[in-house]
């Protein structure tokens, strides 16, 4: 297992570097509940085609971007947050993020320029695994664990650098295979 460290709401995972399933390939991902149940994140550095007003008519600013969370409930859209204190009901799930709330608020907040991108991030779809898939994978080197991070970095929008980042903050044991190409015959 590459990483010691256990999956929990909260953390996140990390996708090896050579994966290549196009769902997870170099992804990022933000488990939002861990249960018996079964696993949910969110892909947080894969951009949908889409903004925000592509797919809810009542919102008119168009600079909220849409990613991809997952290959699961693509008719589905979610969100995750840092302001509670503007945003009611959304499920704590550590490091000061929020899954969820009303959304009339968040309607209400984005027509009137009271959200930015370094607070909220939408997601159309979610990643989902069954009692033990997640295990399973992890056993297999699919999955760094990651618990220790700074939230600012799940909503800075440099996606393109956030497998990267995240990879590199893991310490010098990890460090190096941020370098590693995707494709190993390119390298």
């Amino acid at each position: 297992m590459l990483s010691s460290t256990l999956p929990d709401t909260g953390r996140l995972l990390i996708s090896e570097p050579f994966m290549m399933d196009p769902n997870f390939r170099r992804s990022v991902i933000l488990i939002t509940e861990y249960s018996t149940a079964g696993v949910i994140g969110f892909v947080l550095n894969h951009f949908s085609d889409l903004m925000l007003s592509d797919i809810i008519s009542e919102v008119s600013y168009a600079e909220m971007p849409l990613f991809r969370g997952g290959p699961v409930g693509n008719d589905t859209m979610h969100f995750i947050h840092r302001c509670p204190e503007k945003i009611e009901g959304g499920v704590p799930i550590g490091n000061g993020i929020y899954w969820g709330g009303d959304f009339e608020q968040v309607t209400d907040l984005v027509n009137t320029y009271q959200l930015t991108n370094n607070e909220i991030k939408f997601f159309i779809g979610y990643s989902g695994w069954s009692d033990g898939q997640l295990d399973d994978e992890l056993n297999e080197d699919t999955w760094i664990v990651a618990d220790k991070f700074n939230p600012d970095i799940l909503f800075n929008h440099n996606e393109e650098g956030l497998w990267k980042d995240v990879v590199r903050s893991l310490g010098n044991r990890y460090a190096h295979i941020a370098n590693f190409p995707e494709n190993p015959a390119l390298n």
